[in-house]
């Protein structure tokens, strides 16, 4: 028996096989779980193209989290798939290029806008469209993809600011969909080499670096620890944690002042 066995969870954020998303809808299907995917706009081409390497090619939707009427074609489309919800996986994130590498004044208030909008609300705008379906399950799981916000990382700038309203964000669902039995969680990843990272100037120094401070090391290009642990939290084993931050980074949170700029 599988993990995820008569489960139907959605992932969201799959844009090519190095992605997060891509690696977690991967081991839920190994897990049992049957799995939707969703891509937007421009990339769709490339979600569709790259999700028949999975085990199984899963339903594609469209789902753009800035626009309500999107969103509530998009519930139609799930529901038309499954009766329930059992797992979201929350892995969308985006900052125009003034929010990254330039510090904390050349971003507009607009171009900080949207990098909220999507990589900080659309959490809970995606919790809200498909609220209905999460209720439907017996033990619906939301996970989110972090990146710690503790602390202020080099050339992360706004972004950071973004993931630091998430993991608040994630605390106030956990307190709100509690009572429906609906379990809502972080896995605050170290760096993997994703598209998403190429957008960041000077990921290398992170790649350089990462690997040297974490007690336990850091590959990466391996994919595998993220994914499992996303997985075990869309799973029944954490049936009672809820507002958490799973740490997959190796360690490196755990060190205090020791950054990867060390």
């Amino acid at each position: 028996m599988g993990l995820l066995d008569g489960k139907s969870i959605l992932v969201t954020g799959i844009l090519t096989d190095a992605s997060l998303a891509f690696h977690i809808a991967q081991r839920a299907q190994l897990e049992g779980a049957t799995v939707i995917v969703s891509g937007f706009g421009r990339g769709l081409s490339l979600t569709k193209r790259v999700i028949r390497k999975l085990p199984v090619e899963p339903a594609l939707i469209e789902i753009d989290v800035t626009d309500e009427l999107q969103l509530g074609a998009a519930a139609e489309a799930v529901a038309a798939l499954t009766p329930k919800l059992d797992g979201l996986v929350h892995a969308i994130g985006f900052a125009p290029e003034a929010c990254l590498g330039s510090g904390m004044l050349t971003a507009s208030a607009q171009d900080v806008a949207t990098a909220f909008t999507i990589s900080t609300y659309s959490l809970a705008a995606l919790c809200r469209t498909f609220l209905p379906l999460l209720e439907a399950s017996p033990s619906a799981s939301v996970v989110g993809l972090d990146f710690d916000a503790t602390v202020a990382w080099p050339l992360y700038d706004w972004m950071g600011v973004a993931k630091a309203g998430l993991e608040s964000l994630t605390r106030y669902l956990a307190r709100d969909l509690g009572p429906q039995g609906i379990r809502v969680n972080l896995v605050a990843a170290g760096p993997i080499r994703t598209m998403a990272a190429k957008s960041i100037p000077g990921f290398a120094t992170f790649e350089d670096t990462w690997a040297a401070g974490a007690p336990l090391g850091w590959d990466v290009n391996d994919a595998t620890p993220v994914a499992s642990a996303a997985v075990a939290l869309l799973s029944d084993l954490f049936s009672a944690t809820t507002g958490e931050i799973l740490h997959v980074d190796g360690g490196i949170h755990a060190l205090g002042a020791i950054s990867p700029q060390s």
